[in-house]
């Protein structure tokens, strides 16, 4: 897997508009953000108004600052906690004590085979080229362009998203779902190969990054916003809507099928 750098039709794209109207669409109880990575520790300092962290973190509590908070955080590898996180986004890690997984092991998995297959299992930037990882809201403006785009959800709203997506140019989509680290599934997919990349995040994503008990992850190149609006706002003109509305488990279901379906109405 090889990360991509964003094309010049990503940088022309008004991602705090369109994280705006994602917002909107989708009822978001937070921040879409952005997730960008520096070649050079310089360049991700030099971001306008970037925090550093003064403690030592979780790359799952960089996000959920950027997310919960809305704040623009940079780091390197030396803020982070363990190869784990460092390994995710291309900044450390993945050298053999990091892919034997042998701290795992009693905690998540059974055996160390068990272990360092999670460890195989999971999509991750390749080391070498990147120093650093800024995070921060798209409505600052201020990765221009992020490298991915992340937003949490509720499954409702994560379904009519990817319907959105499926609207005109259909595919399917098949994820992966590593277990703990599920951060891997998520930014880890998104920026190694360049697709929507849904995840259910885990323990320590919940546990440390402020993630709710109902919330899945949506990573994405952001690229593809404009698609998923445009597909989205075909199905709001169909009646097909986010929040779904609750119809009757005990209802006539023609009456509401009909909305949609017109030859389905009651005769």
């Amino acid at each position: 897997m090889t990360t991509t750098t964003a094309s010049s039709a990503t940088e022309q794209l008004d991602l705090p508009k369109l994280g705006a109207e994602l917002e909107r669409v989708l009822r978001l109880r937070s921040n879409p953000f952005g997730m960008k990575l520096f070649e050079n520790e310089a360049d991700m300092a030099a971001i306008p108004k970037i925090r550093r962290p003064k403690n030592i973190h979780t790359t799952d509590q960089i996000v959920g600052q950027a997310s919960r908070l809305g704040w623009t955080v940079g780091i390197t590898s030396n803020d982070l906690v363990g190869a784990q996180c460092k390994a995710v986004i291309g900044l450390g890690g993945q050298d053999d004590e990091w892919r034997s997984g042998k701290g795992m092991v009693g905690v998540w998995y059974a055996t160390p085979a068990d272990s360092a297959a999670h460890q195989a299992a999971m999509p991750i930037v390749p080391i070498g080229r990147y120093q650093a990882m800024a995070v921060s809201p798209i409505s600052s403006g201020r990765l221009n362009p992020p490298d991915i785009v992340l937003f949490y959800a509720t499954p409702g709203a994560m379904m009519y998203f990817i319907n959105g997506l499926q609207w005109s140019g259909y595919k399917r989509f098949d994820w992966s779902v590593v277990g703990e680290s599920a951060c891997a599934d998520s930014w880890g997919r998104a920026l190694s190969t360049r697709q929507p990349s849904l995840s259910i995040p885990c323990f320590a994503e919940r546990r440390y990054g402020g993630v709710l008990d109902d919330e899945m992850l949506m990573a994405i190149p952001p690229e593809y916003l404009p698609k998923a609006l445009a597909g989205m706002a075909a199905l709001g003109g169909n009646g097909l809507r986010y929040p779904f509305p609750q119809y009757g488990i005990q209802q006539d279901v023609r009456d509401g099928m009909a909305a949609s379906y017109p030859e389905r109405a009651r005769k």
